[in-house]
């Protein structure tokens, strides 16, 4: 609740600093007075601002976000057809990740030093230093263009079919996981390192293990605690952070609806979309927290 107050009021007086008025943007520069006041008085714009963040945050907790300065929306119904986009985008991405950097790092760990480490470690160096939206850029030019095996940009909609979708969210879910995808292996890769040289996994290959069983059932399970700890910070991420990519392959998700209000300069969005991510990452940790018990039987115990 502490972090959720502190996350609020930064938001509401960071965005209510931004320099231009939502009203004179609307309206433009040649507007009467009049015809300024009026609209800011319709908008709720002529109260002081503290009384406009008690009136947003008593609408939060009511589940009102308030109505778009812009589209005179209510915020609720345009979160709610973006959240189908942003969504499954951010969970697709995060899968893609997941299945391409535990391999990778369970290789690299498994042969340090050796010439496959050094290649999967050369990959995972480029993937952290390029960005996503050139890889989105090639995406685009290899398997729209060229290829045409998928379309440059857009969203066909859950009415055309679960695949259908999936399909269209395919080559920005690529784009969004391979960067993340290199950074979690690196992860996996160091955090598996550690353990090898902890006395456990000596023990199991003195009791006649092999190196491959000693990894899969003693080593694998004990490295996963930073490894989780990435992937709860990736998810949200994900989720929050895919506006450079939706603006690329114009997704109508969460991302891209932020850029166009902060264009628009319509506050109440922004706030309101702002707000629902940091209290998505607030629920993320804690079910990364729930799944260190899970994973590591020692923390149960603790608790």
């Amino acid at each position: 609740m502490i972090s959720l107050t502190v996350a609020s009021l930064v938001i509401f007086f960071v965005v209510e600093v931004a320099p231009g008025d939502p009203a004179s943007f609307m309206l433009g520069v040649n507007a009467q007075p009049d015809t300024l006041a009026a609209l800011r008085s319709e908008l709720g714009l002529d109260v002081p601002k503290i009384q406009r963040y008690f009136v947003w945050v008593g609408g939060l907790l009511s589940g009102d976000f308030g109505t778009s300065y812009t589209y005179r929306t209510p915020v609720s119904e345009m979160i709610a057809a973006r959240m189908w986009v942003s969504l499954p985008l951010a969970l697709y991405a995060l899968a893609l990740s997941t299945l391409i950097a535990f391999p990778a790092g369970i290789y690299a760990a498994s042969r340090r030093g050796e010439a496959g480490d050094i290649g999967v470690m050369g990959a995972t160096q480029l993937g952290v230093a390029v960005p996503n939206f050139w890889f989105a850029m090639m995406l685009v030019l290899i398997f729209a263009i060229n290829l045409r095996w998928f379309a440059a940009g857009g969203f066909v909609g859950w009415d055309e079919g679960f695949w259908a979708g999936m399909h269209a969210l395919t080559l920005p879910a690529i784009a969004l996981a391979l960067p993340q995808a290199a950074i979690l292996a690196r992860v996996m890769r160091s955090s598996l390192l550690d353990v090898l040289g902890e006395d456990f996994m000596r023990t199991a290959r003195a009791k006649g293990l092999s190196a491959r069983q000693a990894l899969w059932r003693h080593g694998l399970r004990n490295a996963l605690i930073p490894v989780l700890t990435i992937i709860g910070l990736q998810f949200s991420f994900l989720l929050a952070g895919s506006i450079i990519i939706e603006q690329v392959f114009y997704l109508p998700g969460l991302g891209r609806l932020v850029f166009q209000s902060i264009s628009a300069r319509d506050l109440i969005v922004v706030e309101s979309v702002v707000m629902l991510l940091v209290f998505s990452v607030i629920i993320v940790n804690f079910v990364v927290d729930l799944a260190y018990a899970a994973v590591d039987p020692r923390l149960r115990s603790r608790t």
